[in-house]
């Protein structure tokens, strides 16, 4: 991680996103000023956005799955069900 040192014994894939923050760090006067870098630093080690973004993804083409089937169904049956709404 920090060492520069991958799992290979090449350089680490976030080492350059560990080497801006840390240089950030070093001259800046508030932690709150490297925010950005740190969260890139942070997305590299654990890709929690990524995740994110893909489950959202996955969700909505369950959802669409989901609402083709029923309107197949409906159609096969005759027509829509009207379900009523307050």
């Amino acid at each position: 991680m920090a060492s520069g040192w991958g799992i290979n014994g090449n350089k680490g894939r976030c080492y350059d996103f560990w080497l801006e923050f840390s240089e950030c760090m070093s001259r800046c006067r508030q932690p709150s000023d490297c925010g950005l870098l740190r969260e890139d630093y942070l997305e590299c080690l654990h890709h929690s956005k990524e995740f994110q973004r893909r489950n959202r993804i996955y969700k909505e083409e369950q959802r669409q799955i989901r609402a083709a089937a029923r309107k197949a169904k409906e159609e096969a049956e005759g027509g829509p069900a009207v379900a009523a709404h307050h």
